[in-house]
C-alpha cells in the first residue's frame, strides 16, 4: 500500500521561492520610490511654471479663497488701518506687480498668510501681540517677501501635488497614502523654513528702507520665544518655521552684515489696528 503525503510542488507559477512578506516589502518600497520620483519631478515643474503665472490668473485663483475672509464691521475697520500701512510700505520700498489687499480674520491664531493675487490675511490673535508700527510693518513686509519670491504659489502647487499623488496611487482615504504624504511633507518643511528665512531678510531690507533702521523687527519673535518649547535636534525637522530664538539670531546677524542700524525711534501703532 502506498501512503500519500501531500506537499507543495517545488516549481510552480503559484509558488514563490522567496517570502511573501519580502515580496510585499519590495512592492511597497518600489511604489514609494516611484511616488517620490514623480513628486520631485512635479515639484520641479511647479518651480518652472510659477514664474510665468500672471497677476490676472493669480486674482482668478484667489477669488474663491478670499471670500471666506469677508469680515465684520470691526475687522473691516482694522483691515482698513492695516491696508493704509501696507500701501505706504509697498509704495515706498517694495516693487510688486499688483496692488495689495489686507484682510483681518477674527481668529485667535497668531499668524499671517500671503494668498494669491496680493492678498494678505492677518489673524486677530497676531494683532494682540503687536506693540509698535515697526513691529507690524515687519510682519506685512515679510508677507510681501513671499509675494516677491512667489512662495505662496509654490506652496499651493506642492500641496496639490502631494494630495494628487496620494489619491492617484492609494485612494483618497488610504492610511498608507497618509504615511507617504507625511514623509514627503517632512521634506517640504526644510523648504518652508528656507522660504521664511528669505522672507525675513527681504523684510529687513524693506524695513531699513522705510524707516532708516530695523528696530522693532525682532520684538515679535522675542515675545513668541518666551511661549515656545525648544524643539530639540529631531523636532527641528517637523517645524514649518524656524524657532524664534534661531530666527532672531539669524536676523541680527543679517542686519549686522548689511550695516542696518539696529536702534531707532519706534512709532506707535496706527489708530484702529487694535
Amino acid at each position: 500500500m502506498i501512503r500519500f503525503t501531500p506537499r507543495l510542488p517545488e516549481e510552480n507559477v503559484n509558488v514563490t521561492p522567496v517570502s511573501p512578506l519580502r515580496e510585499l516589502f519590495v512592492l511597497i518600497s518600489g511604489l514609494i520610490a516611484v511616488a517620490v520620483g514623480i513628486y520631485f519631478l512635479l515639484g520641479f515643474a511647479v518651480d518652472l511654471i510659477v514664474p510665468h503665472i500672471s497677476p490676472g490668473l493669480e486674482h482668478a485663483l484667489a477669488r474663491h479663497i478670499t471670500e471666506r475672509f469677508a469680515g465684520s464691521e470691526q475687522t473691516d475697520d482694522r483691515s482698513g488701518a492695516l491696508q493704509s500701512l501696507a500701501d505706504r510700505l509697498k509704495n515706498g520700498c517694495v516693487d510688486l506687480p499688483y496692488d495689495l489687499t489686507v484682510f483681518v480674520a477674527d481668529d485667535a491664531r497668531v499668524n499671517a498668510v500671503a494668498l494669491p493675487g496680493g492678498n494678505i490675511v492677518v489673524f486677530s490673535g497676531l494683532l494682540e501681540k503687536m506693540s509698535s508700527e515697526n513691529e507690524m510693518a515687519f510682519v506685512l513686509l515679510h508677507e510681501m517677501g513671499h509675494f516677491v519670491h512667489r512662495d505662496h504659489l509654490r506652496g499651493m502647487g506642492r500641496a496639490l501635488v502631494l494630495v494628487a499623488l496620494s489619491a492617484f496611487f492609494l485612494g483618497p482615504d488610504n492610511p498608507v497614502g497618509g504615511m507617504l504624504v507625511q514623509g514627503l511633507h517632512l521634506s517640504e518643511m526644510k523648504f518652508s523654513r528656507e522660504q521664511e528665512t528669505h522672507a525675513d531678510r527681504f523684510a529687513l531690507r524693506a524695513l531699513n528702507c522705510s524707516y532708516g533702521h530695523i528696530a522693532g523687527a525682532t520684538e515679535f519673535f522675542k515675545k513668541m520665544g518666551q511661549e515656545e518649547t525648544p524643539a530639540g535636534a529631531i523636532g527641528q525637522f517637523y517645524l514649518s518655521h524656524p524657532e524664534s530664538r534661531k530666527r532672531i539670531a539669524e536676523m541680527e546677524a543679517y542686519g549686522q552684515a548689511n550695516d542696518f542700524p539696529a536702534r531707532g525711534v519706534l512709532r506707535p501703532l496706527p489708530d484702529g489696528i487694535r
